[in-house]
């Protein structure tokens, strides 16, 4: 029992830290343009997350010993996660930290859906889940003006991918190791954002250094800590609590964003949000059942 509190209060803490993430992203967007935040926020995170994968492997720690079995699937979840990451922090320029935190948090319930395409159950749960979001979404960006609603719609394609990245890295996970997956999928996503970002932008040192505290927030805690967090969390908690605890990071984005941003929301916007945080617990109710997990690995 004292573990299982142990991991409800790491996970908590993990969805507070991706929660102010988000107010970390949208910040950062002040100074560099989102690939170059993304190129250096994933190196950042590998950078944690690489000498935990090679002391991992010496140890024997992870399921699988060779080194190189992590290489082609890292390499697809990177893929998936640069896709996902740059939908994400493209739209953080048009909207706010509160928003996004709650589209983001959406895919908790495509997770079932896209399911159906692996052949794989989905609860009636989740169906309803989907409806409700889908009224939420609407609440949520049609009371904002159109600019806002464009950013809106970028994160929720960047929710889409987040709930592939589940299952690719579910798929995967077992045969590589958490945290030697993990290493792989980051150096790939901070490399394909590094070279669209010398295509498409201006890559500016004293921008970086402008935005070191949001980008050292996005790097080290978001994704090397709070990712550290989560599997050494997910151990010991019920998948079903660990999807409801981490969908939580929709309100803390939500309270950094009106905390440290001064962002508001509506009356319409902040229904929106109470409906689609009700979709989000409902879905994880209903993935319990049939043992998918809601996390997402970043």
């Amino acid at each position: 029992m004292e573990k299982r509190r142990r991991a409800y209060l790491l996970l908590l803490v993990t969805a507070c830290i991706w929660g102010f993430a988000f107010v970390a992203q949208r910040a950062g967007m002040t100074h560099v343009g989102p690939f170059t935040f993304n190129a250096v926020r994933f190196a950042l995170g590998a950078a944690v997350l690489i000498p935990v994968a090679l002391l991992a492997g010496k140890r024997g720690i992870s399921a699988v010993r060779d080194h190189g079995n992590a290489l082609m699937p890292g390499l697809l979840a990177g893929v998936v996660l640069f896709a996902g990451a740059s939908l994400q922090q493209t739209g953080l320029v048009y909207t706010t930290a509160g928003n996004a935190g709650f589209v983001t948090g959406l895919y908790v319930v495509i997770v079932p859906v896209l399911g159906l395409l692996a052949g794989k159950k989905t609860p009636g749960l989740s169906w309803l889940a989907a409806l409700l979001s889908i009224s939420g979404l609407y609440l949520l960006t049609s009371s904002g003006s159109g600019r806002m609603a464009t950013g809106d719609m970028l994160v929720l394609g960047g929710a889409f991918f987040w709930a592939l990245h589940i299952q690719v890295v579910s798929r995967y996970v077992g045969r590589t190791g958490a945290a030697r997956l993990a290493a792989v999928q980051f150096s790939v996503c901070s490399l394909l954002s590094l070279a669209v970002a010398l295509s498409v932008e201006q890559i500016d040192l004293r921008g970086i250094q402008q935005a070191a505290l949001p980008l050292a927030y996005g790097g080290f805690v978001s994704v090397g800590i709070a990712y550290s967090l989560q599997v050494v969390a997910q151990k010991d908690a019920h998948p079903s609590h660990a999807a409801v605890l981490m969908s939580m990071e929709a309100v803390f984005a939500a309270v950094g964003g009106w905390m440290l941003l001064r962002e508001t929301m509506t009356p319409a916007a902040l229904a929106g949000c109470a409906i689609m945080l009700a979709a989000m617990l409902i879905s994880a109710k209903g993935l319990s059942r049939y043992g998918e997990e809601g996390g997402r690995t970043l």
